[in-house]
């Protein structure tokens, strides 16, 4: 098992990478914690509130694609493992603007790459890059089957194809320079802190001021669904017991179509907010497909089940709850973050009504 002295964890203001932030500031507390990140829209330091004034956390606000900030982070810090979450990550937004998720999550991860190779200057000695990556990047299933580690990549979507891009150039620093990395490939997150762009936050937030549900087609695309602490528990072990040179994948053993997942969240929301049953199932509007929009993901974790004792363990129903109640205890976070520019970005993308 590999021990750290200072983490560095790339897009840690970010939705998975504040509760990667935070279970690391409070579990390691003789580790130095640095959250690297941009604060784009879906980076908000409020989300680390009740960790900012930790001895062991530290901040930093650069660009992954700036070549002398992250010199100097490195250079500042010394960090010996990187977790690399900082990623342009919303499909919706990289069929949009494309070029942007090529800049962010391919360059910005080669400069991050190159930065941990000079530092490192051959000395790998207790060092990782830790690659965070999405199911994604193998495209799409059919009604049956699984994703699993020697699953070729079949990238989509701009997003998926960028991500694709970095998971390739991480192993090629592996294979060239002998770079001690690992690779985990993870299926949807959801849970509190995530951006109101994501299907599930997006549904409880409108079912709670009664607008329109937006549904892609007719709602039977297929995600397998996974509570993001039960990510941050596999991360935790990927960093520190992954095999160097290897892929991980993460997944919840929760599938579901769209359409049962806005259905269940619906009915969860009728009885949190006591109005009768059926009520926000009548807000539900299908509108026009999405471009290029993948069927059906389902990931195989049997490798990171075996060879690191990680589980999910957090059953569907559970976390849906769990999430809901957190939102709705959090409107001031939610009021916040959903600004005027992204009111005009959600207008632009949905068109409610408008094919319905």
């Amino acid at each position: 098992m590999r021990s750290f002295k200072n983490i560095i964890v790339t897009g840690g203001a970010g939705f998975i990478g504040s509760h990667v932030v935070r279970h690391l500031v409070r579990k390691y507390t003789d580790v130095r914690v640095i959250n690297l990140d941009k604060l784009t829209y879906a980076g908000n330091l409020e989300n680390l509130r009740d960790v900012e004034s930790a001895s062991n956390y530290e901040f930093e606000r650069a660009c992954i694609t700036d070549e002398a900030a992250i010199e100097a982070i490195y250079q500042k810090y010394q960090p010996d493992a990187i977790i690399h979450l900082a990623a342009e990550s919303h499909v919706d937004r990289s069929i949009h603007s494309p070029l942007e998720f090529v800049k962010t999550n391919a360059i910005g991860t080669a400069n991050l790459l190159n930065q941990a190779r000079l530092l490192w200057d051959g000395d790998y000695t207790g060092k990782v890059f830790y690659q965070v990556s999405t199911d994604e990047v193998y495209g799409s299933l059919g009604a049956s089957g699984y994703f699993n580690e020697d699953t070729a990549y079949d990238p989509r979507s701009p997003y998926s194809a960028s991500k694709a891009s970095a998971d390739h150039l991480v192993s090629a620093y592996h294979h060239t320079f002998g770079l001690p990395v690992v690779i985990s490939n993870c299926s949807n997150n959801y849970g509190p802190y995530q951006f109101p762009e994501k299907l599930i936050p997006l549904i409880i937030n409108n079912i709670s001021h009664g607008k329109d549900l937006p549904v892609y087609g007719d709602g039977s695309n297929v995600r397998d669904w996974l509570y993001v602490q039960d990510h941050v528990d596999a991360i935790d072990l990927v960093v520190h017991k992954g095999q160097l040179g290897e892929t991980y994948n993460i997944g919840g053993h929760n599938e579901h179509q769209n359409i049962e997942l806005v259905h269940n969240l619906c009915d969860l929301m009728d009885q949190r907010m006591n109005q009768p049953q059926g009520q926000s199932r009548q807000l539900i509007r299908f509108v026009k497909d999405r471009p290029g929009h993948d069927k059906r993901y389902a990931i195989d974790s049997a490798k990171v089940q075996m060879e690191l004792g990680w589980y999910p363990h957090v059953k569907i129903k559970e976390g849906l709850a769990k999430t809901i109640d957190w939102y709705l205890d959090n409107k001031e976070w939610l009021q916040h973050v959903t600004s005027g520019a992204y009111q005009k970005y959600y207008d632009k993308m949905y068109k409610v009504g408008a094919d319905g």
